[in-house]
């Protein structure tokens, strides 16, 4: 039996299914892993986006976010449609995404758990007014508020926690699962990778281009990428 064969056996027995998702859900629709991207101004990716660089220096930091972070034009894939499906279906409980585009709602997909928050919701630091990101795109330097504060992204930074009611619910649907499918992440980023340590049901299903350190707790290990792999089944 093919792999995928294998794959849409269990989700055609499965009744209770989760997916978590990583950066690899959203290259395929041409959003760059910002980890792969080179440094800037002498720094890494990760210190860039940094709640320290975000403090120390926010000119610079948005400077990076605007032309790596920020992909209005990007739209979803064959991946993020057929989890859509998979909800509609009733199979697909949620979505935990540590992606922080929109792609999966563009989608259609409605129970997102987005673990490290979402480019398009901005806030102002000292009144807490929303922006969209428009209001970041298209502002110089440092986007401001009308009172002046400093408009942040809602965006969990290196440095700072996720947000608990997120981290719960998440544990909640991964526990309650009959089956757990992961894909397009190489599981490295913590917490959010430690969270399918809670699963507990009958299926873990790996789909990524390179190994994890989980593949060997694994059921089913599929080595390509997930775009090609979701439009070969159905919910």
């Amino acid at each position: 039996m093919s792999k995928i064969n294998k794959l849409q056996e269990i989700i055609n027995r499965s009744e209770n299914i989760v997916f978590f998702g990583g950066a690899g859900v959203s290259t395929e629709s041409g959003i760059p892993d910002f980890r792969s991207n080179t440094g800037i101004y002498n720094y890494t990716p990760e210190e860039v986006l940094s709640h320290t660089y975000f403090k120390n220096h926010t000119e610079e930091f948005f400077d990076y976010y605007r032309n790596h972070l920020i992909f209005n034009n990007a739209q979803p894939n064959p991946a993020h449609l057929k989890l859509a499906e998979g909800e509609r279906a009733g199979k697909i409980k949620a979505v935990i995404t540590q992606n922080v585009d929109d792609l999966h709602q563009k989608a259609g997909s409605e129970n997102v758990l987005e673990l490290h928050g979402n480019v398009n919701r901005n806030y102002c630091q000292f009144c807490g007014r929303e922006y969209e990101v428009n209001k970041i795109l298209t502002s110089n330097g440092i986007p401001r508020c009308e009172c002046d504060g400093i408009i942040k992204p809602d965006v969990v930074l290196y440095e700072e926690p996720l947000k608990n009611a997120i981290i719960n619910e998440s544990i909640r649907y991964i526990s309650e699962a009959d089956t757990l499918i992961v894909g397009g992440t190489s599981l490295v980023v913590y917490p959010a990778a430690g969270l399918i340590q809670y699963f507990k049901g009958d299926n873990l299903i790996l789909i990524n281009k390179t190994p994890t350190d989980y593949d060997s707790f694994a059921n089913l290990v599929i080595t390509e990428p997930i775009g090609e792999v979701f439009s070969k089944i159905e919910f």
